[in-house]
């Protein structure tokens, strides 16, 4: 039977603060990470918030839609997001997959953090001892995550997300209600980034259970890592 990966999408497809700038989850963080999990035997899930249609981000659609197989996953796998699970559907159901991975997109800044199901379920698959992956500005996702006994679980790890410096360089820090390394470092992890802004960058800890990935480029490694993670 093959390995499945739960993929958790965001549910927000606007930023408020941006003129209601249209946002979602970012195509590249998604694509390229499915793309190297189903070439090599896994199956794939899809989760959000809210369940139904996770908004794509457009720009994203427009930046990244070229890319090698994008178009054929824009074009044959919208189930994937159009049809996604509610998160709390999936509490309880760590034992039914081999690893948790969030994609970013500004839109896990404004409904994954501190939200209950979505802290509940990390830390389900972080105690069944099952590989957790974020990608981006998904790393928020694990910010809120305390364990059993009261360790936050990034304490003492290394981790990395989009960086202060990628924020503001894209116009976007002002329009945040916070930035993504910031907030790692708040959460007690260690955070690790490229030598320059935008390269790929991916960061494993925890005996290998831990995977983030810094930016869009950072993409296809985060995917090769997840694998390798699983065993494929």
């Amino acid at each position: 039977m093959a390995p499945k990966v739960l993929v958790v999408l965001t549910s927000v497809s606007v930023i408020e603060s941006a003129d209601n700038k249209p946002t979602g989850w970012f195509l590249p963080e998604f694509v390229h990470p499915y793309n190297v999990l189903v070439e090599k035997g896994a199956e794939v899930v899809t989760a959000s918030p809210k369940g139904g249609a996770a908004p794509l981000d457009p720009n994203s659609v427009a930046g990244y839609g070229k890319e090698p197989g994008a178009a054929e996953f824009l074009e044959t796998k919208k189930a994937l997001w159009e049809q996604t699970g509610a998160i709390r559907t999936f509490l309880g159901r760590a034992d039914e997959f081999a690893a948790l991975f969030f994609p970013g997109g500004h839109g896990p800044m404004f409904d994954l953090v501190g939200d209950d199901d979505s802290i509940a379920l990390v830390a389900e698959f972080v105690g069944a001892g099952k590989p957790v992956a974020a990608l981006c500005h998904g790393t928020v996702a694990f910010t809120d995550v305390v364990l059993p006994g009261g360790r936050h679980m990034l304490t003492g790890c290394e981790v990395t997300g989009l960086s202060n410096d990628e924020e503001e360089a894209i116009g976007m820090a002002k329009h945040m209600p916070f930035l993504v390394e910031d907030r790692i470092k708040e959460a007690g992890g260690i955070y690790r980034k490229a030598d320059e802004p935008f390269a790929s960058f991916v960061v494993v800890d925890d005996h290998g259970r831990l995977i983030t990935g810094q930016n869009p480029a950072s993409s296809k490694a985060v995917g090769e890592a997840l694998a390798k993670a699983i065993g494929l």
